[in-house]
């Protein structure tokens, strides 16, 4: 192995390079084995790991059990159990792709119980930012200027993302070509995301609201008309002359436009981003009495453990014994 490349192989596997018996096409689509964002979050998280290693002069690829024990104890005298956990997905996923699959050191006894050991300390509760609530959008919509530009495609960009319970790498991905507007709203496909990395697709249906105000379809077809577009990325970020660029709104001015509203609206902004939008519509939707599958649906998660986790945060205070004693 190469100790230049710091032995992260999900990104440059010498194996499948060196392979004369693999096309240059075949190479090429192996390497692509994980989304961007996991790639580079996966690489982050080895290069800790990896400078560790060489500090302590051990071994990386392969790593003894050991070594990881020592390593994930020295990370969580300052690193949350879920980081913890993040890291050693990363180190395991690394030696897997290297070969090292019947003895992932990652995978052995000892470091499972040092990883159950390093919970049990901790506690394994996220954080996460707060939802954005139904009531929460209707008091958004008053501070949107739609006679300014920047107004009127912060409103559908929220509006979109709530309702469609969308991931801010979702919204900015959304291409003009991907919407079909209809009688009943617009369905917009998701050609590929985060829970779907074999690129499946997905269709989501956006139906027109009774309520002029947070009607997201409503406000999709004003900024489309606005700005004038007519192909390419729908979310667009402006010049400091209020002109529409050629380029997608990034992740982060996503959570910065949404940060942006909350505190207009009153709330602390520290407490929101671009995830308040996608949480938000679940949590509202089981305020609201909506079934699992249902919100499941409209959000695409598969599993149905986070989805269960915002209907629990929903349901705290209508399924509270409290009400039933007032």
């Amino acid at each position: 192995m190469n100790s230049d490349d710091k032995d992260f192989v999900l990104r440059k596997n010498n194996y499948i390079q060196n392979n004369k018996k693999l096309s240059a096409k075949s190479k090429k689509r192996l390497q692509k084995l994980k989304a961007d964002n996991t790639l580079r979050a996966y690489e982050a998280d080895w290069l800790d790991f990896y400078d560790w290693c060489s500090h302590c002069s051990s071994q990386a690829l392969p790593a003894q059990p050991e070594t990881i024990v020592n390593y994930i104890n020295d990370l969580a005298d300052h690193a949350k159990a879920n980081t913890v956990s993040r890291r050693l997905s990363a180190i395991s996923e690394n030696h897997k792709v290297a070969g090292y699959v019947d003895n992932n050191p990652c995978r052995s006894g000892l470091v499972r119980n040092a990883l159950d050991a390093i919970k049990r300390e901790k506690g394994t509760m996220q954080r996460g930012k707060a939802p954005i609530l139904m009531e929460d959008l209707r008091n958004i919509t008053a501070y949107f200027d739609t006679a300014d530009i920047a107004g009127i495609r912060d409103k559908a960009l929220l509006l979109i993302g709530f309702m469609g319970a969308f991931r801010r790498s979702e919204l900015v991905q959304i291409d003009i070509e991907d919407l079909t507007f209809t009688q009943e709203g617009v369905i917009i496909l998701v050609a590929q995301s985060k829970g779907d990395q074999e690129g499946q697709g997905a269709q989501v249906a956006i139906p027109y609201s009774s309520n002029p105000d947070i009607c997201a379809v409503t406000a999709l077809k004003s900024w489309i008309h606005t700005a004038h577009l007519g192909s390419g990325p729908l979310f667009r970020p402006l010049n400091r002359y209020k002109q529409i660029r050629n380029q997608r709104l990034t992740n982060q001015s996503v959570a910065l436009i949404v940060k942006k509203y909350a505190a207009l609206a009153g709330f602390n902004a520290n407490d929101f981003a671009g995830h308040s939008l996608r949480r938000g519509f679940a949590t509202s939707a089981a305020q609201h009495d909506v079934d699992e599958r249902t919100i499941m649906q409209q959000t695409r998660h598969k599993s149905e453990k986070m989805v269960r986790r915002y209907i629990e945060q929903g349901n705290l205070f209508k399924n509270n014994a409290l009400n039933k004693m007032f």
